[in-house]
């Protein structure tokens, strides 16, 4: 969970609980495997290691954020969370406007929230799509945040 300041932290800094632990820990089958799936996906599109994050939420890289009032934290760069009705896919869209990106239309069925994307199951959507976003989400954090990764 966040801190009052909004503030997402590794769970690695406050917990003993490592990712394949919590991905092993997910009660459905079907959702474990696509938890599975989706940390090698994101640890090798990023070149990143996944560590685990509170709210259950699986990251790659470290992002530090301050906005023009002030207020600032750190953050993943990527990052999903395997919930029992959708996954839930963060940090894919770093203008906070994922009707810009083409390759949704590509990708098969999903929702959008804001500034996430949720696909209810993994085998529905075409994996090296989601791929290619991991990787330019993770590029574009890279190139725009000193220290990101």
């Amino acid at each position: 969970m966040s801190d009052p300041g909004g503030t997402v932290r590794c769970m690695s800094e406050t917990s003993t609980d490592p990712v394949t632990e919590f991905v092993e820990s997910v009660a459905d089958e079907r959702r474990r495997a696509e938890a599975r799936e989706l940390r090698d996906m994101l640890e090798r599109s990023s070149g990143l290691p996944a560590r685990l994050w509170n709210g259950g939420i699986v990251g790659v890289g470290d992002l530090h954020y301050r906005y023009a009032s002030g207020r600032e934290g750190d953050t993943f760069v990527v990052g999903f969370a395997p919930r029992a009705a959708a996954i839930t896919l963060y940090g894919l869209f770093p203008s906070y406007r994922p009707e810009e990106e083409p390759l949704l239309e590509e990708l098969g069925p999903h929702r959008l929230g804001k500034g996430c994307l949720y696909v209810t199951r993994l085998d529905r959507i075409d994996r090296g799509v989601l791929e290619r976003l991991v990787a330019k989400a993770a590029k574009h954090a890279a190139e725009s945040t000193p220290g990101s990764g």
